[in-house]
């Protein structure tokens, strides 16, 4: 896949190192950008504080919600495939008893935010659970469990609604749409054909080696290590893959174009919703895919931010000039310095421009 290395842009550097100097700045930031074959990979700061060892492209992180993005690529795989599944089944059809009172919901719907279904991540009982043993493992019908007696939040299609469940709903209906466990279904519909040889859906706190290590940071003190602290299980299809920047930017070319085709019949594409976190410049919701409309033009994608990690991975509509962008802390609006969380927004902006110009 690697091709001639493109020439640092020092403002793009300028700004990475600006980030992890900053007071309340992650201890260390990735950044490939891939034009065609041509790859540029910048870094600043450090992956593991301890060792003071650089960041690398081949290093593994925790995606968090950029795994969403996986799920809409399966769903639209599996719709053109033998499976036999359809964009417009619903829950009861597929799962039924799973969500009773979302019976009537859309894969369309879960997979575009619009199914009204509450987060499980903020359901007192998961909350009380995780933070007893944030390393236990939880299977996916329990996740939806948390929430399998709540109404729904709105009538499903009148808004946009970012939430968790939906995601391990349309995990749930795939794997009985395909026969296969969903751990299966990313080996043969993403990891396999596409060579991402160092990619994972793990049901432990352990992280495959050597990988990005992730903080809690707080002015004044030392980052604190909770790359292995929480189990990614509880997130599973929503959020629970670990990856690398170098494997994440094989998928970019095979799901922007793929799953923006499904993107584009819907009714209410890229009308409404943000990703979780903002990604660059305005935001707009398609099937599992983020529109970002910048300055510099267009970029298709997902973000994702977990504890240790925030992460923003986008492509151009044809997939080939492409971001992947990994800070090791979870530094979101709402949650650490917002000035600094500010200043990465920005950074990935001008990190969409060196790509797309």
């Amino acid at each position: 896949m690697a091709g001639p290395a493109l020439a640092a842009p020092p403002k793009l550097q300028r700004m990475l190192d600006g980030i992890v100097s900053a007071k309340g700045g992650p201890p260390g930031i990735s950044v490939l950008i891939s034009r065609g074959q041509r790859m540029q990979f910048l870094h600043a700061g450090v992956a593991d504080v301890s060792s003071g060892r650089q960041p690398r492209a081949n290093e593994h992180v925790r995606i968090a919600s950029v795994a969403k993005g996986f799920n809409a690529f399966i769903a639209v795989s599996l719709a053109k495939g033998p499976a036999s599944l359809s964009l417009s089944e619903t829950l009861g059809e597929r799962i039924p008893g799973v969500l009773p009172n979302a019976e009537g919901v859309t894969l369309t719907q879960l997979l575009q935010h619009t199914s009204g279904l509450p987060d499980y991540i903020r359901d007192p009982v998961f909350v009380k659970g995780f933070l007893a043993d944030p390393a236990a493992y939880l299977a996916p019908r329990q996740l939806t469990g948390f929430v399998r007696e709540e109404p729904l939040e709105f009538a499903p299609g009148s808004r946009y609604h970012y939430s968790d469940t939906d995601n391990v709903a349309a995990g749930l209906i795939e794997e009985a749409a395909s026969g296969s466990s969903y751990t299966s279904l990313l080996q043969s519909e993403v990891f396999g054909p596409l060579g991402m040889r160092r990619s994972s859906l793990p049901r432990t706190v352990t992280m495959p080696r050597p990988f990005m290590h992730g903080y809690d940071v707080e002015p004044g003190k030392r980052p604190d290590d909770v790359s292995e602290l929480i189990n990614p299980a509880g997130a599973w299809a929503s959020g629970g893959i670990v990856s690398t920047p170098a494997d994440l930017a094989r998928f970019v070319p095979a799901y922007v174009p793929t799953v923006l085709r499904a993107s584009r019949n819907l009714e209410q594409a890229f009308r409404l919703g943000s990703s979780s976190p903002p990604g660059p410049g305005q935001n707009a919701a398609g099937l599992g895919i983020f529109r970002y409309r910048t300055d510099c033009g267009d970029i298709y994608g997902h973000t994702g931010s977990f504890p240790g990690y925030r992460l923003f991975v986008a492509g151009a509509a044809g997939g080939r000039r492409s971001v992947v962008f990994v800070v090791n802390s979870q530094i979101v609006p709402g949650q650490g310095s917002q000035k600094v969380s500010g200043a990465i927004r920005r950074a990935q902006t001008r990190a969409v421009c060196q790509a797309l110009n």
